[in-house]
């Protein structure tokens, strides 16, 4: 899988908005066949700050994606609303779902 997070700064007038804003692309996003996630949180240390975690099944969903007509339209729309560049993080991984973090185990879970 590609797993990858990445950080947008978003600009303080338009920080509270950044869901709204980017909700089209997020739900246009999360209804491709080959996504695995595409989450949104926003930072408890910088209230401007969004980290996105996202996964695609194999380099083929991942070049679907970047290819869609949502994405073009992201790249149109949402730099206008950022402070910088996002920063990213792009892995692939040998794996297709989230692993347990094992020294953290909730005792008595199934």
């Amino acid at each position: 899988m590609i797993f990858i997070t990445a950080r947008f700064r978003v600009r303080p007038e338009h920080a509270d908005a950044w869901p709204d804003i980017t909700r089209a692309f997020t739900e246009a996003t999360r209804g491709e066949p080959g996504c695995l996630w595409f989450d949104w949180s926003r930072s408890v240390d910088d209230p401007t700050e969004y980290v996105l975690l996202e996964a695609f099944r194999d380099e083929e969903a991942g070049a679907a994606h970047v290819g869609s007509g949502h994405f073009t339209e992201a790249r149109r729309t949402l730099p206008p609303h950022l402070v910088e560049t996002p920063r990213i993080v792009n892995v692939t991984v040998p794996q297709e779902d989230w692993s347990l973090l094992g020294e953290m185990a909730v005792p008595g879970e199934a």
